[in-house]
């Protein structure tokens, strides 16, 4: 027999202790400043522009010469808790498969490196 986890919704049997109580749920709270500000249309509309800008491809992995498109996400270099000025940012931003995604997010990917690939994108617009 199977159910739903109360937390995070993913399925699992009866008996699963679900992992997902190691997650902080506080930055998933409708009253976080940072989570309101990732559900606005402004946002959702400039990470697709992004994403459309990259050609759909994972920034890191392109510039290694490989063309990766899956499960891409825009990437805040200087996070929004830290500078929420810089949230539609261009120069801010850049599209990154999910284990890059993670990585820069641990800062295994340097800041400065992430901020030449967003500025190669947009020279490459003009």
């Amino acid at each position: 027999m199977y159910k739903s986890c109360s937390k995070c919704g993913k399925i699992h049997s009866k008996n699963y202790k679900c992992d997902c109580n190691k997650i902080d749920w506080s930055k998933y709270n409708s009253n976080n400043e940072e989570y309101k500000l990732r559900n606005t249309y402004a946002w959702h509309k400039k990470s697709e522009e992004i994403k459309k800008d990259s050609r759909y491809l994972c920034s890191v992995c392109e510039d290694e010469g490989i063309y990766n498109y899956n499960q891409l996400e825009t990437h805040h270099i200087i996070k929004i808790r830290e500078d929420k000025t810089r949230l539609l940012d261009n120069y801010n931003l850049i599209c990154l498969c999910l284990v890059h995604h993670k990585q820069a997010d641990r800062d295994e990917i340097d800041k400065n490196y992430l901020f030449e690939l967003a500025k190669k994108r947009e020279e490459r617009k003009v």
